[in-house]
């Protein structure tokens, strides 16, 4: 037997029984559509004896024929099943039978798999009554024998208790129930409720007790995990401090020796599921089993052992979800449980989150190999500058979590533990970080609206231009969730058909002819009120949200589409200009975007304007100049909007393929009575020298054209001439407009 089994101390059975089953070999099923499968395991398993009795192979290559074998011999001991067959869920099919049509409740069942990742889920094994898996890989000659002859001990006492003892159901459903137990402790405290049922012992006289420290460590000393009566304070404890030197010893003899102990008044079970899952139960009989005691309670270790190991597997999966693997903190759901916590509770904690500035650069730059190193080294400082009541956690990659008292979690104190820089290898990184923090944990319904409050802040914190931390209140969440609204309905209003794009005139100063039309988004309203939203409230949230793109694109069809009806009216030469989002610029799909438009409304690319403001052209002057130039060769019209209001160098600003500089109507509306035109005068002046034209926004009195028109501005557009209109109006407007 290999030490993954349980080890029995007494390995008779009653004579009644051995002498009925001496000579009847034991049947064993071998189900897989492989024929490597049948032949290895006939060559391992033959002329093997376990107890006394051989092995008899049944042998089936589908579901179809394990259903003939198994109806043919309902007296099947072990049913080696494949997991994937004709079908992923052909050995859970054939589990399924076994147990529910057929009811063979005693045969023992073992799913073999050849890939790890098919190996079934705890609730699975559960659901379906099986009693072990393995991958085929683990099943080497030693192991395919020890666990057969596992199942065929556990088949043999199940047969034996099935004939002679009302026990079986008590076991089965306490191994059902054991196996719903996530914890050690759980699991420990279920079986100490069960043995007591089982045997009618009092729960004064057991002790349950593992091998190794209780958060996993390496620690070979027994420590107390459940107990009950008089021992119950000694839980959490080392084995040791039990005034009872009989248990004590008791447990440690059969810990060391790696079996039962039966003595005269007491028994100790030994359970181990792995090298290192060892365990021990003490129980206070006062008086030596029966002989019909000993193959029960077997039974009943050999369904704990199960559980065991289930559950030590459980506690490392769950130790998985909860915390970061690189810097052993807590994770983002553990951060909200832990927020959970202190919710409606503590009203002098506060809770942070804390992003480290230009993060991306440092991982980007150096490699992703540095880049943990130094996240580790930052998680490291959090543990030892801050005192242990604070809670800490990794939340997102470059974002730590802090939870304590606000004595230590206060933007001063935190902004300290960042001063000095952070030492990784060869490197010395300073470094900067943008906090959010919440305090009034208590006002919070749960740790995620916690979350969200602290997120908000930081986000606040982020687009400040000198702050480094924000706190959260109340309207900074009024104003996002107002934004959310805004873009919730707009989105939906998009996608119903009910935005609307307006046209405005755009008109020759020198001649005073139409030479064009801007495009422009609207959003009205249900026809009782005028627009939801205006176009410097939406266009915005529309950017920050990402449907930008989207609009965008419609935009641009629409206008095009536009012009074709505007050239089949005999308006041909009219161009239309549609503004592009920087949003669009990053999307690779841009130029294939105005190509189709272009070519499905037979379009001239030279009468498409495309509009970009200042800021975008600034900004990312490589992402935009690589479009410019692919939109030049195609024939399209390049124009800077809102040009003077952003920051430009002049520079930058030639090395830009543009036709037009567009100037802001806040400095057309200076050009009045009293007062001069200076900033307009400038970006003509601009525009002559670079030999682009020019177009002024907001014209709405004749003084301001003719100043305009003075000092050779080309183009204007505004109230003067006319308002934007709906697409509707266009064609009787232009007739209105040229009989003038």
């Amino acid at each position: 037997m290999t030490d993954e089994l349980i080890q029995f101390i007494n390995d008779t059975e009653s004579p009644d029984i051995r002498q009925a089953i001496q000579v009847l070999p034991w049947k064993i099923l071998v189900v897989d559509d492989d024929h490597e499968v049948h032949n290895t395991t006939q060559f391992v398993l033959r002329d093997q004896y376990v107890f006394g009795r051989p092995l008899c192979l049944l042998h089936a290559y589908s579901g179809l024929e394990a259903h003939k074998h198994l109806r043919e011999h309902p007296d099947i001991a072990v049913a080696l099943l494949d997991v994937v067959m004709e079908t992923e869920q052909a050995g859970l099919d054939l589990v399924e039978y076994i147990r529910d049509e057929l009811k063979l409740t005693e045969c023992r069942i073992i799913l073999r798999t050849g890939q790890p990742g098919y190996a079934p889920e705890l609730a699975v094994i559960h659901e379906y009554d099986i009693n072990d898996y393995r991958t085929k890989a683990e099943l080497t000659h030693t192991r395919l024998i020890s666990t057969v002859s596992a199942a065929l001990r556990s088949y043999q006492q199940l047969y034996a208790i099935a004939q002679n003892r009302r026990g079986l159901e008590l076991i089965v459903g306490a191994a059902a129930d054991l196996m719903e137990q996530h914890a050690i402790s759980g699991l420990a405290e279920g079986v100490l409720t069960q043995l007591t049922a089982l045997f009618k012992l009092p729960l004064d006289g057991i002790v349950c007790t593992q091998k190794g420290a209780l958060s996993g460590g390496d620690d070979q000393h027994c420590y107390v995990v459940s107990a009950a009566g008089r021992y119950a304070r000694y839980i959490a404890q080392p084995l040791e401090t039990l005034p009872d030197r009989r248990i004590v010893s008791a447990i440690l003899a059969s810990v060391s020796q790696g079996q039962h102990q039966f003595g005269t008044d007491y028994t100790v079970l030994y359970l181990k599921a792995a090298p290192h899952q060892e365990a021990a139960i003490f129980l206070d009989t006062e008086q030596a089993l029966t002989a019909l005691d000993r193959p029960l309670l077997e039974v009943f270790v050999a369904n704990i052992a199960a559980c065991f190991r289930n559950v030590k597997l459980v506690e490392r999966l769950n130790y998985i979800a909860y915390h970061d693997p690189l810097t052993q903190l807590p994770n983002r759901l553990q951060f909200i449980a832990d927020l959970d916590t202190v919710a409606q509770t503590q009203v002098d904690t506060v809770a942070a989150l804390l992003d480290i500035d230009h993060f991306t650069d440092l991982n980007d730059g150096l490699g992703q190999d540095i880049g943990n190193m130094f996240l580790v080294a930052v998680a490291a400082r959090l543990r030892t500058r801050l005192g242990p009541e604070c809670r800490l956690a990794r939340v997102g990659a470059d974002v730590f979590g802090v939870l304590g008292p606000e004595s230590q979690v206060n933007a001063t104190n935190l902004l300290a533990l960042f001063h000095d820089p952070f030492e990784v290898g060869e490197y010395q990184f300073p470094v900067t970080i943008t906090m959010g923090l919440c305090r009034n944990l208590d006002n919070a319904d749960s740790g995620i609206t916690l979350l969200k409050r602290i997120n908000i802040a930081l986000n606040r914190a982020k687009r400040s231009l000198s702050a480094h931390y924000e706190y959260y209140l109340a309207e900074m969440e009024d104003n996002t969730r107002w934004r959310v609204e805004v873009i919730r309905h707009l989105r939906q209003d998009f996608q119903s058909g009910k935005l609307r794009v307006w046209y405005q005139p755009q008109i020759a100063l020198a001649t005073g002819a139409v030479t064009g039309f801007e495009a422009l988004v609207r959003w009205p309203g249900d026809g009782t009120r005028g627009f939801i939203q205006p176009p410097d409230v939406f266009i915005p949230l529309a950017e920050y949200s990402g449907l930008i793109i989207q609009i965008g694109v419609w935009v641009l069809e629409q206008a095009c589409a536009q012009y074709a009806q505007l050239a089949a009216a005999g308006f041909g030469s009219l161009k239309m200009a549609v503004n592009v989002s920087m949003a669009q610029f990053r999307k690779a799909d841009l130029l294939e975007k105005v190509v189709y438009a272009l070519e499905h409304y037979q379009m001239p690319p030279s009468l498409l304007e495309l509009e970009i403001t200042e800021s975008i052209a600034m900004d990312e002057p490589k992402v935009v100049l690589q479009s410019l130039e692919a939109l030049k060769q195609l024939g399209v019209q390049i124009a800077i909007d809102d040009f003077g209001t952003g920051y430009s160098s002049l520079g930058q600003l030639q090395s830009l393929p543009i036709d037009c500089l567009k100037i802001d109507r806040s400095f057309v509306s200076e050009i009045q009575q009293g007062k001069g035109g200076m900033y307009a005068e400038t970006i003509v002046g601009l525009s002559q020298k670079l030999r682009v034209d020019s177009i002024a926004e907001g014209v709405e009195t004749l003084e301001q054209a003719g100043f305009l028109r003075g000092l050779g501005c080309t183009t204007a557009q505004g109230y003067l001439y006319a308002p934007p209109m709906p697409a509707e109006q266009l064609n009787e407007w232009l007739r209105q407009y040229t009989k003038k």
